[in-house]
């Protein structure tokens, strides 16, 4: 896998690249091997910054979290962009839909550096089959899983940020989504 070119407008400043998509879709695993193959890079897991609320904290996936959501996702990408400014090329992975990624486009614009939107969907028989296999705390309950695969489908004008992972190895998602980052195909102004 070769990586991108770095931030053409000011080299020694770095990018973002937003990795969303459900449950089960491979956002993790590819966001390492990502990470893996850009230099220098930060690779931040968004579930993290949830557990990081130790008092107060509301299961995200409820109708209740949405402000609390706002604020996690608003500090990963201050966290993001701030990496970003130093130079790193910054892979952040999560669930972060159209209906949030705005918080990082107007910290983008800001800041002046790009970002990229990859929206992993494989389709939902292989996003259940991989999600309720996972070990640990990971969301294994089937029913928020499917709900939030039918959130990540029919996107409108982010249709052309999705990449269908369904019949791809991890390696093999990292690697298109290298290509597509090198092309500007994920591009979000």
């Amino acid at each position: 896998m070769n990586p991108p070119p770095l931030n053409r407008t000011c080299p020694h400043r770095g990018q973002v690249v937003v990795l969303t998509g459900p449950p089960g879709a491979g956002k993790s695993t590819v966001a390492q091997l990502l990470a893996d193959h850009l230099t220098p890079s930060v690779h931040l897991h968004s579930d993290d910054f949830w557990r990081w609320i130790k008092q107060g904290r509301i299961e995200p996936c409820l109708p209740e979290a949405h402000r609390q959501n706002q604020v996690v996702l608003q500090v990963l990408a201050s966290a993001a962009f701030g990496y970003a400014d130093g130079g790193y090329q910054v892979i952040c992975d999560g669930i972060v839909g159209p209906w949030f990624i705005e918080l990082f486009r107007v910290t983008a614009r800001e800041r002046a550096l790009p970002l990229s939107y990859v929206i992993l969907r494989p389709d939902q028989h292989t996003t259940l089959e991989r999600a309720t296999s996972r070990l640990g705390d990971a969301l294994t309950d089937p029913e928020p899983i499917r709900s939030l695969h039918d959130q990540f489908s029919d996107l409108g004008a982010y249709e052309a940020h999705v990449l269908d992972s369904t019949n791809l190895t991890a390696e093999a998602t990292a690697n298109s989504v290298l290509q597509g980052l090198a092309r500007g195909a994920y591009l979000s102004s």
